[in-house]
């Protein structure tokens, strides 16, 4: 079951991001924060999903409108637990967030990625569910460490 995220839900995402093992405590604070002014905010403006099932919550994504865009969002999170990935479950937010963003007339959704071997992983799953490789920002993380866009339409207008 795909539901939004209430306030009681902040520490168990907490736990989930940090499983995953890709965040600093720092980075994690951080989330924290984001998920705190999130639930503060009157109206729709950001939007957060997690998947909940008999184990408790096993994925999480994160995405926001772009400012200054008509249409145009960032997916600036998406994870599941490591003991329910390669269950689909990936793909099966992913498209939950899609769908739920071209109802509201979003156009596009970009997300962005390191371009290091380790995530090569993470680069082929956005291939595989549409997503095209749009830009690449050459150190942008670190040295060595490229920011690559990927980009999918979700309507056809502005095609």
């Amino acid at each position: 079951m795909i539901r939004s995220i209430t306030p009681d839900d902040t520490d168990a995402l907490i736990a989930l991001a940090n499983s995953i093992g890709l965040f600093s405590s720092d980075e994690l604070e951080e989330l924290r924060q984001m998920l705190t002014d999130s639930l503060s905010k009157d109206g729709n403006t950001y939007s957060f999903w997690i998947t909940d099932d008999d184990d408790g919550l096993v994925g999480l994504a994160y995405c926001e409108p772009e400012r200054m865009t008509n249409g145009t969002w960032n997916l600036q999170l998406i994870a599941i637990h490591p003991t329910h990935q390669r269950q689909g479950r990936g793909a099966k937010l992913l498209l939950f967030v899609e769908q739920t963003l071209a109802d509201r007339g979003a156009r596009v959704l970009l997300v962005e990625t390191m371009g290091t071997p380790d995530f090569e992983h993470v680069r082929a799953f956005y291939r595989k569910n549409g997503y095209d490789e749009e830009a690449r920002i050459r150190e942008f993380y670190a040295e060595g460490a490229d920011k690559i866009v990927f980009r999918k339409a979700l309507s056809t207008q502005g095609e």
